[in-house]
């Protein structure tokens, strides 16, 4: 009798505890978590999968949602041929848009924020009000479109300076040759606007507000990229970037 109490008491233990890790053995593992800074969406955001063009409400500020869509896939390609060190900052020049509007655009993309938009220049021989020529040849005086990633800063003729390496093949892989850099120019002012109506023009560089320029250039030298967009079908056909990443 006792034997069988025994027995029966060693079942109820081993039922109890059967009973207790039943739970942990049908549990899930848990997801791993991910880091938005290693993997960045470039066209969403997670709350709600609302666009980073839409959240920023980028449309209010002149930016053409065309221009976002080539300049977030070609910098998805970049970023995966693994020659952008600054993975999270993209500026966008917007050259759909005339010279008296702030079409340059640098956002933080990692944390959904505008960090820069103001005025650019396009080149002398681009157009007075408009970009509507463009050119990859040297002495040109034109502007040349496409994608580019930002080098480094030196002092030069024009103060403060970011040099840029086009990506483009025969569109503006001669950058570097023809000394086209981000700068500072007391002629991208809106004072300039105000007495003629649009901006003064480069020699073909992007050039930035002088009160502005540091700030910006220390923002996105070193490895950014940067897209300098045209409405124009001759690039578009063109652009090897583009033409392998095609926009929806």
């Amino acid at each position: 009798m006792k034997r069988t109490k025994k027995t029966l008491g060693l079942i109820f233990t081993f039922l109890l505890i059967s009973l207790l890790y039943l739970p942990f053995v049908f549990a899930k593992p848990a997801p791993e978590s991910r880091s938005i800074h290693s993997d960045i969406d470039p066209g969403k955001i997670a709350s709600g999968g609302i666009s980073v063009y839409d959240s920023l409400r980028l449309n209010n500020s002149g930016l053409s949602r065309q221009a976002f869509n080539y300049a977030t896939k070609g910098w998805e390609k970049l970023r995966s041929q693994g020659k952008l060190a600054n993975q999270s900052v993209i500026a966008i020049v917007d050259f759909s848009q005339s010279s008296n509007k702030k079409r340059l655009y640098v956002l933080d993309m990692a944390n959904y924020k505008v960090l820069f938009n103001t005025l650019v220049a396009h080149g002398k021989n681009s157009g007075k009000k408009w970009a509507n020529h463009f050119s990859n040849k040297l002495n040109s005086l034109q502007s040349s479109p496409g994608f580019y990633v930002t080098g480094q800063t030196y002092s030069g003729s024009n103060g403060y300076s970011l040099k840029l390496d086009g990506m483009e093949s025969g569109i503006n892989d001669k950058a570097l040759q023809r000394a086209i850099v981000m700068h500072g120019a007391d002629y991208v002012n809106e004072s300039y606007i105000t007495s003629r109506g649009y901006i003064g023009r480069s020699y073909g560089c992007p050039a930035v507000p002088v009160k502005d320029a540091k700030n910006i250039i220390n923002t996105i030298k070193n490895g950014t990229c940067l897209y300098i967009h045209v409405p124009d079908q001759q690039y578009l056909s063109h652009s090897s970037i583009l033409r392998d990443n095609p926009v929806s």
